[in-house]
């Protein structure tokens, strides 16, 4: 999967998938595993471009003033 090249609205789409069907219980072991490689990785894209927003818009408030 190409994590980085996704929007942070589609990451979130996906995390909540991965959530649904990890509460639903219908992911064996194995897909259990990777899933969870999955989400950590979309986490912390997720993470990254929040992190970049608020400096951008930090750096903006700060030039206005």
């Amino acid at each position: 999967m190409t994590v980085k090249k996704e929007t942070y609205e589609q990451a979130m789409k996906r995390l909540e998938e991965i959530v649904t069907k990890i509460e639903s219980g219908e992911l064996d072991i194995d897909s259990l595993g990777e899933q969870l490689k999955e989400a950590q990785k979309l986490i912390k894209l997720c993470r990254d471009k929040l992190y970049k927003a608020d400096s951008e818009i930090k750096k903006m408030l700060e030039e206005g003033e």
